[in-house]
C-alpha cells in the first residue's frame, strides 16, 4: 500500500487500505466536508498517462456519475492530488455474493430478491448506454439495503440514447479504474488496457471470447452464469486451465439446475438457459424483459385467479357473442390435440455407435473397458484401442457427433464415470482412481485404487469406489484426498467384494453389487447409505446394475430389465419389465454392459448372455492347433508344469473360482481346491508336487499351497492382515518365492518381495518405489527377476538381478505385460498390443545383452492380469488364454427414450 493513515487527497483523509488490484489500490477515507465515510482507488499512472486517455476518462466519469440508482454503486467523485488520480466512490459495508457463495447455493428467497434487484440494476446502466462487460458474484455486495453492483466498465456513449444492444464495444480506460469499494481479502481482478477484451474468463460470453461486440446482451450472459451459481453454488464453466473454460463456454452447455436442484422454483431452469444461449439473438434482449421475468417467477406461487371484468353491453351485442363462440371453438381443438399429443405413442429410437477408426472398444472378455452415459445425456465416455496402441485410452464422443476424441493422458483407462453436471469424467488407470475435465486437459490423481472395480460420484461431490478386486468400498471427496472405508464386507456371509456403486438422486443413499451365498446365489444389487452399517438386498443378479429416474435396471439371464424403485420406502415396487434383450455381461469382473442417463439415454453391448475364453494351444510360428477344451468357459492362469505334462488353471462358475488341474497326457481333470470363493493364480514348485495359489480369505487375498496330486490338506503359506499378496514365481532351486504385495492401509502401490522358503520367512524388498510393479518372474538360474511396472507411464517390462541391485533393464519398448522365461533362460516372452513378444537374452559376466523385442504371433489375449499364456520349456508351443468371440468390435446399442418401451 502506497498511502498511510493521514494522508490527505484534497478533502479526503486516508483512513485504512480496503485492498488491491492490478488498477490501482483502494482505501477507506473521510469526506471532511460532508463529514462521511467513502472508498477512495487511487489509480495507475499508466491510466492517464497521456492527454487524450485522460480527456476520455473524465467524460466517461461523468457519465457513470450519473447511474444514480439504488443497486449500483455511486461514484461520487473524480480528483487529482499532485501526480495521484483517484476516484470517491460510495463505501459499502458487507459481503460479496462471491463470499456469500461460498456457504453454498442461495435459498429461493435470497436468489430472486438478490437477481431481481441486480437485473434492475442492470436495465438501468443499459438505457444509460453503460454495459457492464465485467458482471460476476465477486462485482455485487450484499448490504443491508439490498445488492449493490460494483465495478463498472463503460461501453462508448451512444448519440441520441439509442439502444444498449447497438452500443460500440470500444474499451474505457474508465473500465480499468472502477473496483470494489467494500474491504476484500483479495485482490480485484486485473482489468485490460485499452483495444483488449475485458472481464473475467468464467464469466464472460461467446462473443466477448472471440473479440466480437458486447453489448447488453454480454452481460445478460453474465447475469445467466451468475443465477446458476446462486441456484446451485457449483460453477455453470469450470475447469483448471483458461483454455478448457473459454472450450466449455464456446461449445458446451451447462447441465439444467433441474437435475441439480429439482425443488429450484418453477421456470428459473428456463431463465438460465435463455440467458446462457451461445447466440446474443437468442437471449433475453434487454435487462427489461429478464427482470419481468423473474419478478414474475417470484410473485407466481402467490398469484390467485382475478375475477372476470363486468362491462357494459355493447350495441353491437351479437359481436362478443360470436367472438366468444370463435374462442370456445378454438378453445376445444386446440384441447383436443393437446390430448391427442399427450396421449400419442412415445418413440424410442435405436442407433449404433460404431468403435473409433482403427480401433476396438475393450468390453468383454477383459478386466478392462466399460461405457458410460453422461447424466444429461449428451455424451458418452468409453474404453478403447487403438490397432497400434500399447493400451487401452479413455474416449468421449458427443451424442450429436460421429466422430469420438481419445483423451490424452489417459492410457489403461477402465471403468468411466461421470460428474453429477456432466462436466467431469473419472476412471482408474495406473493404480489410481482419477478424474479430468471432460473437455480436455490433464488428469488428476485423486486417491490410490490399484484395480479399481467401479465408482460413483455424488451431487455433494463424494466418490464412492471400489479400489481393488476383493474390497469393500470407499469414499473420497471428489478434490482427492485420503479415502475412508464405507462398507464392511461380511465374509461369514460368503461376501467377497462390494464393487459397482450407484449413487441416488439424495446423494446420501447408494446401491452397490456383492456376492452373499447366504441370500442370492451369484451376487445381488443392495441398499446402503454413507455412514450406516446397514445394507437391503434388493434384487439377486448375476453383475452390476444402474439407475435412471424411478426405476432399477438390472440383468437377468441376458435380459435387461427394469422395475420402479420407491426411494421414500427404499424398495421395489410392482413387476420387472423386459427393456432389451441380448445384453453382454463382463463375466470377469461381474459388470452388466449398459448404461443410462437422466434424460432416457440407454447405451448397451449387445451379445451372448455369458461371455468367457478359451484355452487354445499356439505353435511358435502362430498357428491355433485347436482348443483344450471345447467349450468357452471363465478360464484364467493357465500354467504348464515343469515337465510340461500337466496344465493348472482356474476356472470360475458363478461366483465360485477354484483351481484345476488337466493331465494333458490322459485328458483327465480333477479340481484341487473346494472354497466358496475365490482361488486363482496357481504357480507349480519346480518339482511339480505342489501348487501355490492365491484365495480370497476374510476380503484379502492371501497365498495358499496344496499337493499337486490332491492328496492333503490346504497349507497357509502367508497371511499379513491389512495386505493383499500374490504368489507369481518360485526360484528354480525352490529356496525363494516371488510375490506381489498392496497395503491397503499404506500409500503406495504393488511391490514386489522376496519370501524365503526355508528358515526364518522375513520378505525380503525387491522392487519398493512409488509406481506399480507387479508378475515377477524368476529366471531359470534365478539371477534375474522379469517385472511389469508403470514408472514410465506406460506398464513395461523391466530385469533386475536378485538378489542384489547391481543391474536393471528396460526389455520391451512399446509396452508389456505378463513376462515369462524359456526354459533355458535365453528368451523372454510378453504379452503387447498385438500378441505375444519375444525377446532374446544373453548372460555377459554381470551383465545382460538384450535383443530387439519382436511380434511373435498374433493372438487375442485376455487380460494380461489373469495371466493369459504360458509357454512350453523349450518355447515352442504356447497355452493361450484366448477371449470369446463376443468381441470388442461389437457396436455399442443406443436407445432413446427406453422408457418408450415399457408401454408397447
Amino acid at each position: 500500500m502506497g498511502l498511510t493513515p493521514g494522508t490527505k487527497l484534497g478533502p479526503y483523509e486516508i483512513v485504512a487500505p480496503l485492498g488491491a488490484g492490478g488498477m490501482g489500490e483502494v482505501y477507506r477515507a473521510r469526506d471532511s466536508r460532508l463529514d462521511r465515510t467513502v472508498a477512495i482507488k487511487v489509480l495507475n499512472s499508466s491510466l492517464v498517462a497521456n492527454d487524450e486517455l485522460r480527456a476520455r476518462f473524465d467524460r466517461e466519469a461523468r457519465i457513470i456519475s450519473q447511474l444514480q440508482h439504488p443497486h449500483i454503486c455511486v461514484l461520487h467523485d473524480v480528483g487529482r492530488e499532485g501526480s495521484l488520480d483517484f476516484l470517491v466512490m460510495e463505501f459499502l459495508e458487507g459481503e460479496s455474493l462471491a463470499e456469500r457463495l461460498k456457504k453454498g447455493p442461495l435459498t429461493d428467497k435470497e436468489l430472486l430478491k438478490i437477481s431481481i434487484e441486480v437485473a434492475d440494476a442492470l436495465e438501468k446502466a443499459h438505457r444509460a448506454g453503460v454495459v457492464h462487460r465485467d458482471l460476476k458474484p465477486g462485482n455485487v455486495m450484499l448490504t443491508k439495503t439490498g445488492a449493490k453492483l460494483l465495478d463498472f466498465g463503460l461501453a462508448k456513449p451512444i448519440t441520441g440514447g439509442g439502444s444498449a444492444s447497438s452500443m460500440s464495444a470500444s474499451v474505457s480506460v474508465f473500465a480499468a479504474a472502477m473496483t470494489q469499494t467494500s474491504p476484500s481479502p483479495s485482490p480485484v481482478s486485473p482489468l485490460s488496457s485499452a483495444g483488449t477484451v475485458i472481464g473475467t474468463v468464467q464469466y464472460m460470453s461467446p462473443e466477448q471470447i472471440q473479440g466480437m461486440e458486447a453489448d447488453a446482451r454480454s452481460d445478460i450472459f453474465a447475469f445467466g452464469v451468475m443465477l446458476f451459481e446462486m441456484a446451485t453454488g457449483k460453477h455453470a464453466f469450470d475447469g483448471k486451465t483458461r483454455a478448457s473454460i473459454v472450450g466449455q463456454i464456446l461449445a458446451v452447455d451447462p447441465p439444467s439446475i433441474e437435475t441439480l436442484r429439482p425443488d429450484a422454483p418453477g421456470g428459473l431452469a428456463r431463465v438460465i438457459q435463455i440467458c446462457l444461449h451461445k447466440e446474443a439473438d437468442e437471449r433475453f434482449q434487454t435487462a427489461h424483459d429478464l427482470k419481468l421475468e423473474l419478478q414474475r417467477i417470484a410473485t407466481e406461487p402467490a398469484a390467485k385467479e382475478e375475477p372476470a371484468e363486468i362491462t357494459a353491453p355493447s350495441k353491437f351485442g351479437f359481436v362478443p357473442w360470436a367472438m366468444a363462440g370463435l374462442l370456445l371453438v378454438a378453445a376445444v381443438w386446440l384441447g383436443y390435440k393437446y390430448i391427442q399429443a399427450v396421449n400419442a405413442p412415445q418413440m424410442s429410437i435405436q442407433a449404433s455407435i460404431l468403435p473409433p477408426e482403427k480401433a476396438q472398444f475393450s468390453t468383454n472378455g477383459s478386466e478392462s473397458g466399460g461405457a458410460a452415459l453422461s447424466p444429461d445425456g449428451k455424451r458418452l465416455a468409453f474404453v478403447a484401442r487403438e490397432s497400434n496402441a500399447a493400451s487401452d485410452m479413455l474416449w468421449i464422443q458427443p451424442l450429436n457427433s460421429r466422430v469420438a476424441q481419445a483423451m490424452s493422458g489417459t492410457e489403461g483407462a477402465t471403468y468411466p464415470f461421470w460428474s453429477p453436471d456432466s462436466r467431469f469424467v473419472g476412471f482408474f488407470a495406473g493404480g489410481k482412481l482419477k478424474k479430468m475435465d471432460a473437455n480436455g486437459g490433464p488428469p488428476q490423481a485423486l486417491c490410490d485404487a490399484i484395480a479399481g472395480r467401479g465408482a460413483a460420484w455424488s451431487r455433494d461431490d463424494v466418490i464412492l469406489f471400489s479400489p481393488t478386486s476383493a474390497s469393500p468400498l470407499f469414499r473420497v471427496p471428489a478434490a482427492g484426498g485420503t479415502p475412508v472405508q464405507e462398507t464392511r464386507i461380511d465374509s461369514k456371509a460368503g461376501s467377497t467384494t462390494h464393487r459397482w456403486p450407484i449413487f441416488l438422486p439424495d446423494g446420501k443413499h447408494f446401491i452397490f453389487w456383492t456376492t452373499d451365498s447366504k441370500e442370492a446365489d451369484n451376487g445381488g444389487l443392495y441398499l446402503s447409505s454413507l455412514g450406516s452399517k446397514n445394507r437391503k438386498l434388493l434384487v439377486q443378479t448375476e453383475s452390476s446394475g444402474d439407475y435412471a429416474d424411478g426405476h432399477l435396471l438390472f440383468l437377468r439371464d441376458g435380459v435387461l430389465m427394469e422395475q420402479k424403485l420407491n426411494l421414500s420406502k427404499q424398495e421395489l415396487e410392482g413387476s420387472a419389465a423386459p427393456v432389451a434383450e441380448q445384453v453382454a455381461i463382463n463375466t470377469s469382473v461381474y459388470r452388466s454392459q449398459f448404461t443410462v442417463s437422466n434424460n432416457g439415454m440407454l447405451a448397451y453391448v449387445g451379445g451372448s448372455f455369458t461371455s468367457g475364453s478359451q484355452l487354445v494351444w499356439y505353435g511358435r510360428e502362430g498357428k491355433a492347433a485347436g482348443p483344450i477344451f471345447p467349450e468357452a468357459a471363465l478360464y484364467s492362469s493357465p500354467v504348464l508344469s515343469p515337465d510340461g505334462k500337466r496344465l493348472a488353471y482356474a476356472l470360475r462358475v458363478g461366483s465360485v473360482q477354484d483351481i484345476w488341474v488337466l493331465d494333458l497326457e490322459r485328458q483327465t481333470k480333477s479340481r484341487l481346491t473346494f472354497g466358496t470363493g475365490r482361488s486363482f493364480f496357481p504357480l507349480w514348485s519346480p518339482d511339480g508336487k505342489w501348487i501355490y495359489y492365491v484365495s480370497i480369505r476374510e476380503g484379502m487375498d492371501r497365498i495358499f499351497r496344496r499337493p499337486a496330486d490332491g492328496t492333503g490338506n490346504e497349507e497357509k503359506v502367508l497371511w499379513v492382515d491389512g495386505s493383499d499378496l500374490i504368489g507369481n514365481s518360485i526360484s528354480s532351486d525352490g529356496k525363494y518365492m516371488l510375490y506381489m504385495r498392496h497395503d491397503l492401509s499404506a500409500n503406495n502401490d504393488w511391490d514386489i518381495y522376496a519370501l524365503p522358503l526355508s528358515g526364518e520367512p522375513t520378505p525380503i524388498p525387491q522392487v519398493t518405489t512409488q509406481f506399480r510393479e507387479v508378475i515377477p518372474v524368476f529366471s531359470p538360474d534365478g539371477h534375474w527377476i522379469a517385472y511389469q511396472s508403470n514408472e514410465s507411464g506406460v506398464m513395461q517390462i523391466y530385469m533386475k538381478s536378485f538378489p542384489g541391485e547391481s543391474g536393471k533393464y528396460q526389455v520391451s519398448t512399446g509396452g508389456g505385460q505378463a513376462p515369462r522365461w524359456r526354459g533355458d533362460g535365453k528368451e523372454l516372452f510378453f504379452q503387447g498390443s498385438e500378441g505375444i513378444y519375444a525377446v532374446d537374452v544373453r548372460e555377459n559376466g554381470a551383465a545382460l545383452q538384450l535383443g530387439t523385442p519382436h511380434l511373435l504371433f498374433k493372438a487375442n489375449l485376455v487380460g494380461p492380469a489373469t495371466g493369459p499364456f504360458s509357454p512350453s520349456a523349450d518355447g515352442m508351443k504356447f497355452v493361450i488364454n484366448q477371449a470369446g468371440s463376443s468381441g470388442s468390435n461389437a457396436p455399442l446399442t443406443l436407445l432413446t427414450n427406453w422408457e418408450a418401451n415399457l408401454k408397447q
